[in-house]
């Protein structure tokens, strides 16, 4: 509490929230207009041209000073800031996906101390970072956004706006210790007969160490840990010391996590106690659902499978790809995540995808993955562009990649993880790519450096280089036969509907068709007179460049022309629930040949023509209704 901002230099201050995020703090302080409304956005993104500042006053709590280690941690930093404390410099940071600790004992009060971070530009960093080294990517964003380690859709995308916020938008703690503090704990499985073996890999980090402490190698200056784990009807098992590590723990007769249609979802929560001399002095704690997960990739009469193979059951995969709820994150709640997760399973998903193209979610959004039976396709956050891969970039993006990792591994619903959206065929094809090196340094990043990273903190999930592919080496990344596949043919191809029918794809990861939102969605940033597909206002919520022409070009194949506004995007709606079911039904037919069907996309970031089943609003469009 008590923060408060202001554009840097300005003298007037605002009251601010954290977690919170600029463009919210500036509509509840009465300085910007809603950016969704009409064609506000071009003011909005105007203002991000600024640098803003955030401050706070705090006293340090009691006791605090008088542990060995004092640490202030930054959850998330939307993106590139400065910050100081006391006046003391503490770090500069440009990346969104990362989680930030500095250690401040030296720069601590008693009281009143000052926290400032200043938020520079992200609009001005990636202008100035691409006239000194020009890097492409999707027309649909804003020149130079793969500069920045950004929610790259903030930029502008075929269904987003370009309001490329900024802001402190996850928490922001002090943390203090002595001796010790967990850092990292990792938890296999083995599955036997009618039992499940699970061992713990536990990393402890001394105070003024950068090395971490591996628990299992040494009992080093009286540290030990001990586990517990409590089953779904409050059972309990315990092990400690070096029994810890030398058995693990068994439950025996283990209730298994099943996706969502093939069985229930039962969670075990796992806690893991670091000790100094007996006395517990740090404390990790998660759920983990007992089950193997991976990709079955077997040769078959067809070519290679391509499917999410769960306790050693093949799944046919059902679901939507999931973009940002939001464009101003601070909007997106536990609750509001929830009910759109509980919509998928309204419309018997058993799978979503995260797409590249935003951010990372946050825990919640994996713990009702989790209760709901949902697996979890996720992606890395890169899409549709090239990256330099200066040593510098290498650094942030595999501390990017290192934090995630540990933050997402034990959660029962992670299904996979995914280099990158639509890289390896485009780069595949010159798209985007100026010289061979970035082609090389494709390579390096998502054949070489994640899997390095995986292969250390993660090796029990299955990993993808990208999507679509059939495996990397850029041998033939959509290939039907192998791997996941993009099919646009329906829709940007303008091919008919029954295009569908003529393949046998092996897994779809995007398929999709564009609807209009319904009227009272419109209502929300449209006034009577900008009701036309073509008004200025409508064609500004309208961001795929012929899509209100190709809405109407499939709609006249099928229907009467529409006389009016409202049957116009009641007959869109129509249209986009009978273009994705005419293809499910096609690929559930041959299921075995075909084991997914993920279509694009499951909702929508703020009110906009889209391929969403769910409008920005929460409203099903006739596509929700359909699956």
């Amino acid at each position: 509490d008590g923060w408060r901002m202001r554009v840097a230099g300005d003298r007037q201050w605002f009251p601010a929230q954290v977690p919170g995020s600029v463009y919210q703090d500036l509509l509840n302080s009465g300085m910007i207009d809603d950016p969704y409304d009409r064609d506000n956005e071009l003011a909005a993104l105007a203002v991000m041209d600024q640098d803003f500042e955030y401050e706070l006053e705090f006293d340090t709590p009691a006791g605090m000073l008088e542990q060995e280690a004092v640490l202030l941690r930054f959850e998330g930093i939307d993106t590139v800031a400065d910050l100081e404390l006391n006046g003391m410099a503490l770090g500069h940071v440009e990346n969104m996906h990362r989680t930030w600790e500095f250690p401040v004992k030296d720069a601590l009060r008693e009281k009143e101390n000052r926290l400032r971070v200043c938020l520079r530009s992200p609009t001005r960093y990636i202008r100035q970072a691409n006239e000194k080294n020009p890097l492409l990517g999707t027309a649909d964003a804003m020149e130079g956004f793969p500069h920045l380690r950004k929610a790259h859709c903030m930029f502008g995308w075929d269904w987003g706006p370009r309001l490329p916020d900024a802001g402190i938008w996850r928490a922001v703690s002090l943390m203090a210790y002595s001796a010790a503090r967990l850092d990292n704990v990792y938890i296999t499985q083995e599955h036997g007969e009618d039992a499940v073996t699970l061992r713990f890999q536990v990393q402890a980090v001394r105070p003024g160490e950068a090395s971490l402490l591996d628990l299992s190698a040494a009992q080093a200056a009286g540290l030990s840990c001990r586990a517990v784990v409590t089953g779904p009807g409050g059972e309990q098992w315990e092990a400690g010391g070096q029994a810890l590590f030398h058995s693990g723990i068994v439950i025996q007769t283990p209730r298994l996590w099943w996706p969502n249609g093939y069985g229930d979802q039962p969670l075990y929560r796992a806690a893991v106690e670091l000790l100094s001399n007996g006395t517990v002095i740090d404390r990790w704690e998660r759920r983990i659902g007992l089950r193997t997960m991976t990709v079955c990739r077997d040769k078959d009469q067809w070519g290679e499978q391509f499917c999410h193979m769960v306790n050693g059951v093949k799944i046919f995969a059902m679901g939507a790809d999931y973009i940002p709820e939001d464009n101003i994150l601070s909007r997106v709640t536990p609750e509001r995540t929830r009910k759109l997760l509980e919509q998928c399973v309204a419309a018997n998903f058993n799978c979503v995808r995260v797409w590249g193209g935003g951010y990372y979610p946050s825990d919640e959004f994996y713990d009702i993955c989790d209760e709901l039976g949902l697996v979890v396709w996720q992606d890395f956050m890169f899409a549709c562009a090239v990256y330099n891969l200066t040593e510098d970039f290498a650094h942030n993006i595999r501390a990017e990649v290192i934090d995630n990792v540990k933050r997402l591994r034990h959660h029962a619903s992670l299904g996979l993880w995914c280099g990158n959206n639509e890289m390896e065929m485009f780069v595949d094809q010159g798209e985007w790519v100026r010289t061979i090196k970035q082609k090389a340094d494709y390579i390096r990043m998502y054949e070489y450096l994640i899997p390095e990273v995986l292969r250390k903190l993660d090796p029990d999930t299955f990993y993808w280089p990208a999507s679509p592919s059939s495996g990397g080496g850029f041998d033939e990344p959509n290939d039907p036969a192998r791997g996941d596949v993009h099919y646009w043919s329906v829709w940007h191809g303008q091919l008919p509907f029954s295009e569908y029918r003529k393949h046998q794809f092996r897994y779809l990861s995007e398929f999709g068709f564009e609807s209009l939102p319904c009227l009272s969605t419109v209502k929300t940033f449209a006034q009577p007179e900008d009701w036309n597909l073509f008004s200025n206002v409508m064609e500004r919520h309208q961001r795929c460049a012929r899509g209100s022409m190709l809405i109407l070009s499939y709609l006249q194949q099928m229907f009467l022309y529409p006389t009016r506004f409202e049957t116009a995007l009641y007959a869109s709606q129509l249209l986009q629930g009978e273009a994705i079911r005419y293809g499910v039904e096609h690929f559930r037919r041959i299921r075995g040949v075909c084991m997914g069907a993920v279509y694009w996309q499951l909702n929508d970031c703020w009110p906009v023509a889209s391929w969403a089943s769910i409008d920005y609003t929460g409203r099903w469009k006739a596509l929700h209704y359909y699956a």
